[in-house]
């Protein structure tokens, strides 16, 4: 199997990482900052070692400020609801995700989306018009998890600077992608298992200002037991519960394996996929692709139709008959889907990691040309290459 839906989750992960997660399980499972005991005590270093390693990763200076999630959905939902007051008045755009409009509508608050144009690309000067005087909260991804666009986080960071208005950046797609100092934005949510390459099960929210936060979960936090009204401490009184600590181990290794390469590396690794893939459904008639023409305007995403096909038709002959793994329809993203066009058909979505090979692509593009020659009633004539194998990032 050719797995191109790293835009998911990521797949596989990093040499080393279930090593580290299952030593933990087998050897030292104890429950981190609920005992004194040697097994207690290794687990919470593990635990805070994988929390130094990513303060370092997205240049932070004070770890605690790093709150573990079970993924980014959870981040986005504490970041919000956590957050927004009564009255307030919340930005947003036409490219989020679901997990992070969901909770918006939730938070009662009222909320503007602005349009953002077919190829997913945001005009900041629409979000600074529709700033109120009651606006508390602008809310943005940092690249479309449909069309990989990548948004002006940085310019709307400075717009919320000069009007006093927090900023939350949705990092789902970017987070081990691009580089990203986070204390550039207020808040920053994103997931463990994508870009990052760690398990499943894993996220986190990291802040710029402590005090702007509130928990929405409550239980043991490890500290001040006798009090029955939780304390706000960081990051305890955010991860209420036993957090999890082999899921956490093994973010820290992965990120620690990222950095390692070098993201700009990486980077630049994927895009050499990407603008190849690009460039070659670009040219085919019945293929229509979505998104940033300039392949450095979006992360390693593409988003594509054949003419005469369904996207979820276009999947399945993949997956059946190819041996590629895709995604398709609406990407928890449905006004993303009608922002770029595609409302009533969905898309096929191709997100190549740092382990895709280019024989891989290559393959994977002369297997779309071949779909949609059939969809257009043309007998294919090119050579269809062998099924390829093996990574060739180190």
């Amino acid at each position: 199997m050719i797995y191109l839906d790293n835009a998911a989750t990521s797949f596989p992960k990093p040499k080393g990482m279930i090593e580290k997660m299952s030593d933990h399980q087998l050897a030292w499972c104890g429950n981190p900052g609920r005992a004194g005991h040697m097994l207690s005590r290794k687990t919470a270093e593990a635990v805070r070692s994988s929390r130094n390693i990513l303060a370092d990763f997205f240049d932070i200076d004070d770890p605690a400020r790093i709150i573990f999630t079970k993924n980014a959905t959870e981040a986005l939902n504490l970041a919000i609801l956590g957050t927004v007051k009564e009255g307030d008045h919340i930005i947003t755009t036409s490219m989020e995700h679901n997990s992070v409009l969901r909770p918006l509508i939730a938070s009662g608050a009222e909320y503007t989306i602005i349009s953002c144009r077919q190829d997913g690309s945001l005009d900041p000067a629409d979000v600074e018009k529709a700033i109120r005087k009651n606006t508390g909260l602008i809310v943005c991804t940092h690249a479309s998890n449909v069309t990989g666009t990548i948004m002006p986080v940085h310019r709307l960071a400075d717009i919320c600077r000069k009007k006093g208005i927090r900023i939350l950046v949705d990092a789902s797609q970017s987070a081990g992608h691009l580089p990203l100092s986070a204390d550039d934005f207020d808040m920053v949510a994103m997931p463990g298992h994508k870009g990052l390459l760690g398990p499943m099960g894993t996220g986190l929210l990291i802040v710029k200002e402590k005090k702007a936060l509130q928990p929405l979960m409550y239980g043991g936090t490890g500290t001040l037991s006798k009090m029955l009204e939780p304390p706000v401490e960081f990051p305890e009184s955010f991860e209420a519960g036993t957090v999890n600590a082999p899921g956490i181990i093994g973010l820290g290794h992965a990120a620690g394996w990222i950095m390692n390469r070098g993201i700009e590396q990486i980077y630049e690794y994927q895009m050499g996929l990407i603008r190849m893939f690009d460039e070659q459904l670009r040219n085919m008639p019945q293929v229509e692709v979505y998104g940033p023409s300039v392949y450095r305007s979006k992360v390693g995403i593409t988003a594509f139709n054949v003419r005469g096909r369904s996207s979820e038709e276009v999947a399945s002959l993949l997956n059946d008959e190819f041996g590629i793994a895709v995604r398709a329809g609406f990407h928890c993203a449905g006004i993303a889907h009608k922002t770029i066009g595609t409302w009533d058909t969905g898309a096929v979505r191709v997100s190549p990691g740092v382990f895709t090979t280019r024989s891989q692509m290559q393959y994977a593009a002369d297997v779309i040309w071949r779909i949609a020659k059939t969809a257009s009633g043309v007998r294919p004539s090119r050579y269809l290459p062998v099924h390829p194998r093996g990574c060739s990032f180190r």
